[in-house]
């Protein structure tokens, strides 16, 4: 299965906005989508259920429906306001847990040994994740929103800090927006995990296409023993939150090239092609070592038509490889 992202359409409100529903968050039984709460709707609580299940090749995943593990697990999606509510089911024969970054949560939702937030083999836990917009403390300090690319991990299996899990896939992105952030066309998950990406081996590195002229958002995250630098060639985006310049004054720095640690996540939005036209554009490891190791894949921006100057990916070009998609049932792959 390829993971291609989500395709969304791009609404700014209204009732249009109720078309555009974060991937995670439209699983059947949710109230409302976060789109709608862009729109202007209040904050809601949703819930979800998460399954943690065996894999093939010894890998372990999240998945959103029973048998629907991926790695990496699905993408979650919140507007700064709203509550998510997890009921982790484990299928595995370890106990396992579910660690968040970047949000608020109590102590028992903590996902750790230490604070007895893990789930048992065969068994189900409730966690409770909360998020918030910027504002001012009582104080008078500024405090900041919970908007920006964050992550889940399991911190349990192998050890207490969940090395076994992220070593064998248990984790996955979750996004939290600002209300009036631009949505993105494609979504793609890019996770250098020691020395692989996406869990995959150098021979079968992720390839993601797009359409020149869509938007397309970048979730880029670490785990492992080691840094790595990550650089899409052809493309650009502001170090900021969201990786969009705020406007001709924004005093962002535009980069192609981020150095990114253990447990580190950053994200962006990009328009396909936009100023070098379609072609096999490729993403790497910018350590030399690793990318000559094969921390590589291809990004594959194709004309209206569907066409890429040149024909398939060419030959030499970094392997092409599969990734699950994220996302939930009733939603299109492009």
């Amino acid at each position: 299965m390829r993971q291609p992202g989500f395709s969304r359409r791009s609404f700014t409100g209204g009732a249009a906005a109720a078309l555009a529903a974060p991937a995670a968050l439209a699983a059947p039984g949710l109230a409302t989508t976060g789109a709608q709460a862009a729109g202007g709707a209040a904050a809601e609580v949703r819930r979800i259920t998460l399954y943690a299940e065996e894999l093939p090749g010894g890998l372990l995943g999240y998945g959103l429906e029973r048998g629907g593990a991926t790695v990496p697990g699905p993408l979650l999606e919140m507007y700064e306001g709203d509550t998510l509510v997890i009921d982790l089911v484990n299928t595995l024969d370890v106990a396992v847990s579910l660690h968040v970054h970047g949000v608020d949560y109590a102590i028992d939702s903590d996902g750790t040994r230490m604070s007895g937030s893990i789930v048992e083999p065969g068994g189900t836990r409730t966690y409770t994740w909360s998020t918030h917009a910027p504002g001012r403390r009582n104080d008078g300090t500024w405090r900041p929103g919970s908007a920006g690319y964050w992550h889940y991990h399991d911190h349990v299996v192998g050890t207490d800090h969940g090395t076994g899990g992220l070593r064998r896939g248990l984790y996955g992105p979750l996004v939290v927006r600002r209300r009036g952030d631009v949505l993105p066309d494609k979504q793609f998950t890019i996770v250098f995990n020691d020395m692989t990406i996406n869990n995959r081996a150098a021979d079968d590195a992720p390839h993601f296409t797009a359409r020149i002229g869509e938007r397309c958002e970048i979730i880029m995250i670490t785990h492992g023993e080691f840094y790595h630098t990550f650089h899409m060639h052809g493309h650009r985006w502001a170090d900021n939150r969201t990786g969009l310049p705020a406007g001709e004054d924004d005093v962002s720095r535009v980069i192609d090239n981020k150095i990114t640690g253990p447990a580190d996540s950053f994200g962006f939005q990009v328009i396909a092609g936009e100023n070098v036209g379609p072609g096999h554009w490729m993403y790497h490891c910018h350590v030399q070592s690793h990318s000559d190791m094969g921390m590589a894949g291809i990004f594959t921006v194709t004309d209206r038509n569907g066409n890429v100057p040149g024909g398939p990916v060419p030959h030499g070009a970094p392997a092409s490889g599969t990734s699950p998609s994220a996302a939930p049932p009733g939603h299109g792959h492009h």
